[in-house]
């Protein structure tokens, strides 16, 4: 279980925001004073950088407290609650709202920390899981189940969690054949194309077709794994996680095409991904429009 944090109350005023003081039930949401943890699980990525999970979490509470009076539970994840945060990195905070709470995303700054904070319903919040399911990026999920609870007096947030545990062990749905073929067919006509560039190609269009080539591949062998896929900083190290071998492979290749203009390793990493799922596809695909 992920390391947890609980705020105790604490009877100072709330926070200000624009000049006036939010209004907050003295014992409905308890600002932290002091915060417990328990069950903490070690980062085998972090390094010497200061801990800054206590400040996270206290600057956290006390958002949630000034600005959502009415939320049944919130958690911090994100780089903060992994106690990797960088210098620019936000608080991303899910909020639980009541039943008939509206589901909305809001970006702000709060005690000179950015934030973005996701408030959700329950309901909206397995709606919210089922969607990373279908995208098999599973970004709600990991946000949540991979968190720092902040607030849960009704037990609500601890079920949710263990749901999303369960649903990220479980991995994403395999590929239906036709999903499989359209992948295989779109990555196909991208290997085509890089295969054909070379040291006197145009940089920006190689490079640019390696960055396709690369996010198409790793989509296709996370999704042959039943294992999830990832955007931005994430796609190399879900890509990893998938299949340490290959997937080494395919990131040393896009980076040795960066620096050498030669698609060769990127390329034949490619062809092995293509392989796995049934080899290249060309003629006879069809596909309804």
């Amino acid at each position: 279980m992920s390391a947890e944090h609980v705020c105790h109350r604490d009877t100072r005023r709330p926070a200000r925001q624009g000049g006036r003081a939010a209004s907050r039930p003295e014992s409905s949401w308890p600002a932290p004073d002091t915060m417990t943890a328990t069950n903490r699980r070690p980062d085998p990525h972090r390094g010497s950088e200061p801990d800054r999970t206590a400040t996270d979490v206290r600057t956290a509470c006390l958002l949630v407290s000034a600005r959502y009076p009415e939320a049944t539970g919130a958690v911090l994840g994100g780089s903060a609650a992994r106690g990797r945060p960088t210098p620019s990195s936000d608080l991303d905070i899910t909020v639980l709202l009541p039943d008939h709470g509206r589901r909305r995303r809001e970006v702000l700054r709060y005690e000179g920390r950015p934030a973005e904070v996701f408030l959700n319903s329950r309901a909206d919040l397995r709606t919210a899981f089922e969607e990373s399911r279908a995208t098999r990026r599973a970004t709600a999920l990991f946000l949540f189940a991979d968190s720092i609870v902040l607030h849960d007096p009704h037990g609500h947030v601890g079920a949710l969690r263990r749901e999303a545990e369960a649903l990220l062990a479980a991995g994403p749905d395999p590929l239906t054949e036709p999903e499989r073929d359209a992948q295989r067919a779109l990555l196909t006509d991208l290997w085509d194309d890089l295969t054909d560039t070379g040291p006197h190609s145009d940089p920006y269009e190689q490079l640019a077709m390696a960055d396709k080539t690369l996010r198409e591949a790793a989509h296709l062998l996370t999704a042959h794994h039943r294992k999830w896929h990832g955007a931005g900083k994430w796609l190399p190290r879900r890509l990893s996680a998938a299949d340490p071998e290959l997937g080494r492979r395919l990131l040393d290749g896009h980076l040795a095409l960066a620096r050498r203009a030669d698609p060769g390793p990127l390329s034949t990493s490619v062809l092995d991904v293509l392989n796995l799922a049934g080899g290249p596809l060309r003629e006879g695909y069809v596909t309804s429009r």
